[in-house]
């Protein structure tokens, strides 16, 4: 791990910030957190390097107004805009109070709710036309899944350079499509006007979280994104609710597409085949993974009312929704050269993969089923699910009381109703969006009133967004910058505040991974946490140090700051305190930039 000097010579590195952290506990629990930033900003004070210099008349603009910032309480005020600006998007820019305060804040807010009214930069339209968002899970299964790279690998010889070559070419496939997906994502997130749409698709996410690092999902999860999750970020619950669970990736992620009733017996080609013991491995019966999370995460929250016989039951309405055969529910593959062709494209026409001969397509056709187009792939190609009602409980259900008599996939639909109305979903979604946009452990006044309108307005969650930013809660000084910043969001703000521009996102995902945070891959289906407790600690304070004292000399792999902006930096903080302005003050003039990226009232929010 990388040591930092201190001015007498000394090395200090996590685990001597990790000691001070300790003591400072012990000796005074209450600010041990609090003290331990202010630990790691005297360490970024003795580092050295060359940056672009902080605006001398910026910094003394900010001494000056700070006083006046924190007896400010309207919401127009500078401090008040500030607040705003750092709950409603993922960091303040240079020069975004002044535009909130000259359009007004009612008015900023209800073209924030309402996206669509603000025009996209072509800039941020074209960086999500690549394949990884465009296409859908259908397609992408028949051109970049494995089966397809399996097969084409049938061409390219059996030696062991040949293996080695296409093993760099799946690698490449699938980095690319996670890389694609990625810088779509963060250019949106820093470059967006649309900024509470960004902010809610990263909460959405979270919140119905699927993992990039698991199977399949590899070449879905930015498709995902895309179509289940970003269309109604400030839509209605119900549908988004409904989105994920018809998704490809979701299916996949939390095991549903394996989810069979137990008498259930596959027929795999022909008849002939139905004791084939790998094809029954693939549908086992009842698996209870999706129906869990459903209830738990999904909806009505682990103190819902719930019982495990509503899962079980629940897992039941759900057997037979799946994956389409020939599209990652069963081996089927397009035309062969065609994939081999697309592939190509993909990757700028430089492909290693050897010529497809006849022989060999045949093998493929042999290992992987009928060559078929995407046409006469069953089920939705749009989500990329398929309802199979052979493999559908068709008996009568009771969950939580309700009963639903056997309908086939109609089923499914009443049980999303019945889950997206529930009053502890309502309180469950209202508690995340509080602790969300407000703080880690919100108030129960304010949570109540934004379940009474999530349930009047049958889950419009721009409605209830509304009823939380007009709360007194909302605007409570005592909930100003008292949020603890998790990795995505500091990365995200930094780049913001200095007006940067990823030019090579594999830099930015690596600080991410290391981090803690790599982006669309938390394994766990809870998701990402957004609580200071989930990220405070001493080698979180010293990564972030670390990505502030290079993104500040300009120098971070794969960023490029616009240096006739930063002289400004000092406006993306919402409260400056004596000690940083001291600080910053004190400091050697080409460190006071990095300096405001590292200080204790930028990390939090």
């Amino acid at each position: 791990m990388r040591t930092i000097k201190k001015k007498n010579g000394r090395q200090l590195d996590a685990p001597h910030v990790a000691n001070i952290y300790r003591r400072m506990k012990a000796a005074s629990p209450a600010n041990a957190k609090r003290r331990a930033i202010y630990v790691a900003l005297a360490i970024l004070v003795g580092l050295s390097g060359a940056t672009t210099l902080l605006s001398g008349q910026a910094l003394a603009r900010s001494k000056a107004s700070r006083i006046e910032r924190q007896q400010a309480s309207s919401k127009d005020s500078r401090e008040g805009v500030a607040h705003l600006l750092n709950r409603v998007t993922f960091g303040i820019r240079p020069g975004d109070v002044e535009k909130v305060q000259a359009l007004g804040v009612e008015r900023y807010l209800k073209e924030q709710l309402s996206p669509d009214s603000i025009a996209l930069p072509s800039s941020i339209q074209q960086v999500a036309q690549v394949p990884a968002l465009t296409e859908n899970p259908v397609n992408l299964f028949l051109n970049y899944g494995k089966p397809a790279l399996k097969a084409l690998s049938k061409g390219g010889g059996n030696t062991e350079a040949d293996k080695k070559a296409l093993g760099k070419i799946v690698r490449d496939t699938y980095g690319k499509l996670y890389q694609e997906a990625a810088q779509a994502h963060l250019t949106r997130a820093i470059d967006s006007p649309r900024q509470l749409q960004e902010v809610m698709t990263d909460f959405w996410f979270n919140h119905f979280n699927v993992s990039s690092d698991k199977g399949l999902d590899h070449i879905w999860v930015g498709q995902y994104e895309e179509s289940a999750i970003r269309p109604h970020a400030l839509g209605r619950f119900r549908d988004m609710l409904g989105a994920t669970a018809h998704h490809a990736a979701m299916l996949f992620y939390l095991d549903n597409w394996q989810n069979t009733a137990a008498s259930f017996r596959p027929v795999v080609n022909n008849p002939n085949n139905s004791n084939n013991p790998k094809a029954k491995s693939r549908f086992k019966g009842i698996n209870e993974n999706y129906a869990r999370e459903l209830m738990e995460l999904h909806t009505l929250g682990v103190d819902g009312g719930y019982t495990q016989k509503d899962v079980q039951e629940l897992a039941r309405v759900l057997t037979g929704l799946g994956l389409p055969p020939g599209a990652g529910g069963g081996f089927a593959m397009r035309n062969p050269q065609e994939r081999r062709r697309m592939l190509g494209q993909f990757q700028g026409n430089q492909s290693q993969i050897m010529p497809f001969g006849q022989r060999s397509r045949q093998r493929g056709i042999r290992n992987f089923g009928e060559v078929v187009s995407a046409s006469s792939i069953p089920g939705d190609a749009k989500s990329g699910s398929y309802f199979d009602a052979r493999r559908h409980d068709p008996g009568t259900k009771v969950i939580m009381g309700q009963t639903i008599a056997g309908a086939g996939e109609r089923e499914i639909e009443q049980v999303l109703d019945i889950l997206a109305r529930h009053p502890s979903t309502a309180h469950h979604i209202s508690y995340k969006l509080a602790q969300y946009f407000v703080a880690d452990t919100p108030p129960e006044s304010l949570v109540k009133k934004m379940a009474a309108t999530f349930t009047r307005t049958d889950g419009q969650i721009a409605a209830v967004l509304n009823t939380l930013f007009e709360s007194e809660e909302f605007w409570n000084p005592q909930n100003r910058n008292n949020k603890f910043k998790s990795p995505y969001r500091y990365v995200v703000s930094s780049l913001r505040a200095t007006d940067a521009t990823i030019v090579d996102v594999v830099p930015v995902l690596a600080y991410l991974k290391q981090a803690g945070q790599p982006l669309y891959k938390c394994l766990t289906p809870n998701g990402y946490k957004n609580t200071q407790e989930a990220w405070l600690n001493p080698d979180s304070l010293i990564n972030r140090l670390n990505f502030a004292t290079a993104l500040g000399a300009n120098r971070l792999p794969g960023v490029r700051t616009e240096n006739n902006k930063q002289g400004d930096i000092t406006d993306s903080l919402a409260i400056v305190s004596e000690k940083t302005v001291s600080a910053i003050e004190q400091a050697q003039p080409q460190l006071r930039q990095s300096l405001v990226l590292g200080s204790p009232e930028f990390m939090m929010y």
